[in-house]
């Protein structure tokens, strides 16, 4: 295929190295023309995903060139204005992949509900979700992951053309519970690295994503996602990695903020995007608007506006009345 990838972030960069590496032809698009400039001449992207050389048939471009499938993989806060210039380009109803994970800020849509509403004709639109860090899919270890769409026939069909021996792809019809699980998995990773950090232990680490899923189960069910979904690779699966992965952006988030960084200096010190840091607005919003109980979303809600502190996050947590499973 010709594949068209948007967003030389670290996430982008591995799937285009992993795509040109199955025999199949790939552009990476950034608007970024001195981080073109520097992909072309170098054959690395120092920023954000240095130890991988790029394979020769894949280019860096800062225009859009003809392709059979496009995968949208920046943050979720440019995924809008990213379809929006493919439609510009007349590219908008090219089979698209949303590689993003999150709900869209002040709309609180998901990564497919954004493309659908930019992308009205666009029948086939999709989202890839599961376990996997950059670093490890361009070293080409093996991984497991979710393609979800509404248009099921369309998605099978990609999975087994996508699908080979480094990469195994599973299709999903249920594209809400797949998105749902990949948004909030990335809030839960936040609090269990602040866990983690301040040496709660084990035990309370595995309460948390126990709980967490619980959490993430009944947004899912109030948005309509399916149970079975997140019992998965975009479900379970995610928020196991993302919860005690080395590599896990949102948990190192949480791991800073327990050694007493404010967010901002946090996130400076990340160097990349943490989805999770944006979504818990937007995840308290919704369980807000549906009657939802997120107590651990809450707690860093209330984290993240300065009205309570990182030691007392337990506390709070651990004195709520006590409540059947």
């Amino acid at each position: 295929m010709n594949i068209g990838v948007l967003g030389a972030g670290a996430w982008g960069t591995a799937l285009a190295i992993h795509f040109s590496l199955h025999a199949h032809k790939v552009w990476l698009w950034t608007h970024n023309i001195q981080h073109v400039q520097q992909l072309r001449q170098e054959q690395v992207n120092r920023r954000y995903l240095s130890d991988f050389v790029l394979p020769e048939n894949l280019s860096a471009v800062d225009t859009f060139a003809p392709a059979d499938l496009i995968v949208i993989a920046t943050p979720v806060s440019a995924l809008r204005e990213s379809a929006q210039k493919l439609v510009a380009a007349g590219m908008g109803e090219i089979p698209v992949i949303a590689a993003c994970k999150g709900f869209e800020q002040q709309t609180g849509l998901l990564p497919q509900q954004v493309l659908a509403e930019v992308m009205p004709k666009n029948n086939c639109i999709g989202v890839l979700s599961g376990p996997s860090f950059a670093q490890e899919l361009a070293q080409q270890l093996p991984c497991a992951v979710t393609l979800a769409s509404e248009n099921f026939a369309w998605i099978q069909s990609l999975a087994t053309t996508l699908n080979n021996t480094v990469l195994r792809l599973y299709a999903n019809a249920d594209v809400i519970g797949a998105a749902v699980g990949g948004a909030v998995k990335n809030v839960m990773a936040i609090a269990t690295g602040i866990a983690d950090g301040l040496h709660y232990g084990i035990n309370a680490r595995v309460a948390l994503m126990t709980r967490g899923m619980a959490e993430i189960s009944r947004l899912n069910h109030a948005l309509g996602g399916q149970a079975g979904t997140l019992m998965g690779l975009s479900g379970m699966g995610d928020l196991i990695l993302t919860c005690t992965g080395s590599l896990s952006r949102n948990r190192r988030v949480g791991l800073l903020l327990a050694e007493g960084k404010s967010l901002p200096d946090a996130l400076t010190e990340l160097g990349h995007v943490a989805e999770g840091v944006y979504t818990v607005e937007e995840v308290c919003r919704q369980a807000d608007s549906l009657g939802v109980d997120m107590p651990i979303a809450n707690i860093l809600r209330q984290l993240f506006h300065g009205r309570t502190e990182v030691q007392a996050m337990a506390e709070i947590l651990m004195e709520r009345a006590p409540k059947a499973e």
